[in-house]
């Protein structure tokens, strides 16, 4: 066998990994929003359909797992090949967490429809819904990046995560305040608080995407630096 039909066929496996991989982004993007919706609109049949959805997504995790080390094992890839199998791992590790997310604001609002505390309190809801506005954006943007193996727009990610940041710092400001003049929606008001630390994690692995396509093209780590050392490395030309 030549090394050009090996070469042929490991791009092609590569390719089908990647698809994989926007395929189970597309599933938690998609239940990112539904489990927001369940909240927003106050349904509990929603609120189940996400949560029977994490199956699938554990399942995609694991089969692409198990096709990456499979690639690895046969091809023993090195340098940027190597990379994007190791990036690879880690998108599905965060898109599987991006999932936990959803669950478990679905779990959330089947407490809060359950307790009844929908029908007799007025809460800031909308105020979540803007944040994970913000955060499905973010996430649907990182995976159009990945697709194209994009780090200006992957940097605009990692750019953006400070504005998700301040929605939940206002978020958290907001309903301290209904805790205090209110001490009934306290126990309520702690849900929301899960509810908003969750999507501020959704952007959190949104930006973790991000940092892991600037990896791949670039062969720097970016993790744990400050934004104008990324946007140096993400702009420089190879």
């Amino acid at each position: 066998m030549t090394d050009k039909h090996l070469s042929t066929q490991f791009d092609a496996e590569l390719s089908a990994v990647s698809t994989r991989v926007l395929e189970m982004g597309g599933l938690v993007e998609a239940q990112v929003a539904q489990a927001i919706y369940a909240l927003t609109n106050y349904s509990a049949e929603t609120a189940s359909q996400v949560l029977a959805m994490e199956e699938r997504v554990n399942q995609q995790e694991v089969e692409i797992d198990a096709d990456l080390s499979a690639i690895i094992a046969r091809r023993q890839p090195t340098a940027r090949d190597l990379r994007l199998l190791i990036a690879i791992s880690k998108t599905i590790g965060n898109l599987e967490r991006v999932g936990d997310e959803a669950a478990r604001i679905a779990r959330t609002v089947q407490r809060l429809i359950n307790t009844g505390v929908f029908s007799r309190l007025r809460l800031p809801v909308s105020d979540v819904s803007f944040e994970a506005t913000l955060a499905t954006a973010s996430l649907r943007k990182a995976l159009d990046a990945f697709a194209r193996l994009d780090t200006v727009q992957a940097l605009e990610v990692i750019k953006n995560d400070n504005q998700i940041d301040q929605e939940f710092e206002g978020m958290m400001r907001k309903l301290i305040t209904y805790m205090m003049e209110d001490p009934r929606t306290i126990s309520a008001s702690i849900d929301l608080v899960f509810v908003a630390k969750a999507i501020e994690r959704v952007g959190d692995h949104a930006k973790n995407l991000a940092e892991q396509i600037i990896y791949i093209v670039k062969g720097t780590d970016v993790r744990h630096n400050p934004v104008e050392t990324v946007e140096t490395v993400a702009l420089t030309r190879n």
